[in-house]
């Protein structure tokens, strides 16, 4: 059997008109999607969605003057935040959570492009054989994972998918393109927004242009220039916001707060994504078998004679494309709690494709068996997933909270929209069993914020809450400039156009994201106008955010808001009672 034919075979039977060009495609893709966020839509809720919130928070700072990690803390890169606070304003009706997935495109769309168009001189086929799995990816918010039964879409690992695109784009470069220029900008371009996005996809892919320049695909030169690309482009952003380095500072202080051992992370995401790593592992073990007599006479002709040629020799074999993307996934995925694992790895897989044949049939069979297997999973479970979620909609009733926007654009089954009313009511009529439950830290329920009645309830509350905050201004003539919510998320600035205080983190999970305050960030939370605190549930996480910036709290005055919200407002602003 032979792997080793030309990556680049053109292929047959294939006609290359200008209706099937993958470039236009794409382009027609990208102007539906733009037709498609000037719509109202709605989206069923699926597990985990106020994720989503978090973008809100961080465009209200942007378009206040705020700048990530400068001014807030985040827990990621800021590159998505800045494309959702750019389309949010640009297409305000679209439905949220398509807006912060299709954002992506302004960076890959031009970028993938490019890459088709390289691809596509030499084989059609191979370029929309590239296209279509990226199209998919990159459309529906689905992630690999499944955390609720009931069909949804997943409002959370927004940034994971942005990464695992970004990989997606770099991968089909390394593996397919040959013009130097696009190689190149590739490799920059995926590069910084990685970087931008989250540092984990960024050494990722560090591991994957590491192995390409090794393997002769980017040349030394290239690898080069792409180097100083990036440090150019780092060091102007640096020079004209701050962002680099005040990035790379949150970076650290993540790092602090999650400290563990990376063998259990190694071993928790095999287990995770074994549909996928499996395959993978074992046609991974069967190319080393089957080409394992010509990698040792490559091991030792590079012995004999060490010379570039013969390392590019020795690595430029499926097996080890194939490994390093393998284990590049596997790294990826130890940092990651919901996303699209494993999906940079198909345009390795489509190189066995296209090199394999001439070898004996049983061979033959076996690698393309595997090769189905490894690349087929997760592309049928992000479309039979999101087919179920735009099926099972048509069953499901909206929201009806008028006051949030598009931020309440969803639907849920009857059942589960009576659920989450009659929970918040439940809330609000038995407030000391839920204390109880804070008190020996347990959530309501174990699976709390997997569950999308959570996510309805907790959107009932907040449409409760801005009610609540615009009848309060009202009947005592005043305006809250800045509004900061002790909760993971924080949208009402948005809702309210107001202000976020500096330097608080957005995605507030006190127990993995939340550094200890220093003084200039009790000093915001003071000067704050009104802070939120929910109570529809109490829970551990609210408690311990309090506690953290409680300090900051001295100079405001504790009032009820509503029956699931108290507020401290800063003293002052309010008439004495």
């Amino acid at each position: 059997m032979t792997l080793t034919s030309s990556v680049d075979r053109r292929s047959t039977g294939t006609a290359k008109s200008v209706l099937t060009s993958p470039v236009l495609l794409l382009a027609l893709a990208c102007v539906v999607l733009a037709a498609l966020l000037t719509v109202p839509l709605t989206l069923p809720i699926g597990a985990f969605y106020w994720d989503l919130f978090i973008y809100f928070d961080a465009a209200n700072r942007i378009w206040s003057g705020q700048l990530p990690s400068v001014d807030f803390f985040t827990p990621v890169g800021p590159l998505g935040y800045w494309l959702f606070a750019l389309f949010v304003r640009l297409f305000p009706e679209g439905q949220p959570l398509l807006v912060a997935q299709w954002s992506l495109l302004l960076v890959t769309g031009p970028v993938f492009a490019a890459v088709l168009a390289d691809v596509d001189r030499r084989s059609r086929l191979v370029a929309v054989a590239l296209l279509v799995p990226f199209l998919v990816f990159q459309i529906l918010p689905i992630n690999v994972e499944t955390y609720y039964s009931f069909p949804g879409v997943d409002g959370f690992g927004i940034y994971n998918r942005q990464m695992c695109l970004l990989l997606y784009v770099l991968a089909a470069a390394l593996v397919f393109v040959q013009g130097r220029a696009t190689m190149l900008a590739t490799i920059v371009a995926t590069m910084l927004a990685l970087f931008l996005t989250k540092i984990t996809g960024f050494v990722g892919a560090g591991l994957l242009c590491a192995f390409a320049l090794a393997a002769g695909r980017v040349a030394l030169r290239t690898a080069i220039l792409s180097i100083l690309g990036f440090v150019a482009a780092l060091a102007l952003l640096e020079v004209t916001t701050g962002v680099v380095s005040a990035y790379l500072a949150d970076i650290l202080a993540l790092v602090g707060l999650n400290e563990g051992s990376i063998l259990p992370r190694f071993l928790q995401a095999a287990s995770i994504h074994f549909m996928v790593f499996g395959p993978l592992a074992i046609l991974t073990v069967t190319l080393g078998l089957i080409g394992l007599g010509d990698i040792l006479r490559s091991v030792v002709a590079l012995i004999r004679a060490p010379r570039s040629a013969g390392v590019v020799a020795l690595f430029d074999r499926d097996v080890f494309w194939l490994g390093a993307a393998t284990f590049t996934g596997l790294f990826v995925e130890t940092q990651n709690t919901g996303g699209l694992g494993f999906i940079f790895v198909w345009p390795v897989l489509l190189r066995i494709l296209v090199r394999a044949g001439g070898g004996p049939t049983r061979r033959l069979a076996l690698v393309l068996a595997l090769v189905a297997a490894s690349a087929l999973p997760t592309f049928v479970q992000v479309i039979h997933r999101g087919a179920r979620a735009i099926v099972g909609q048509i069953a499901y009733v909206d929201l009806d909270a008028p006051r949030l926007g598009t931020l309440g654009a969803v639907s849920q089954r009857p059942e589960l929209m009576e659920r989450a009313t009659v929970m918040l009511d439940t809330y609000r009529r038995f407030p000391d069993t839920y204390d109880h439950l804070a008190d020996i830290r347990q959530l309501p329920s174990f699976t709390l914020y997997n569950e999308p009645d959570f996510h309805l309830t907790w959107l009932m509350g907040a449409e409760e809450a801005v009610k609540a905050i615009q009848a309060l201004e009202a009947r005592q003539g005043v305006r809250f400039g800045t509004i900061m919510n002790l909760n993971f998320v924080n949208p009402f600035p948005w809702l309210l156009d107001r202000e976020a205080p500096r330097g608080i983190a957005i995605g507030a999970d006190p127990f993995r994201a939340v550094p200890d305050p220093g003084s200039a960030v009790l000093q915001s939370v003071e000067a704050t106008d009104l802070l939120l605190y929910p109570l529809c549930p109490v829970t551990l996480a609210n408690r311990r955010l309090r506690e953290i910036y409680e300090p900051g709290l001295a100079g405001h005055t504790r009032i009820s808001l509503s029956s699931c919200w108290d507020a401290y407002v800063r003293q002052g602003l309010l008439p004495p009672q």
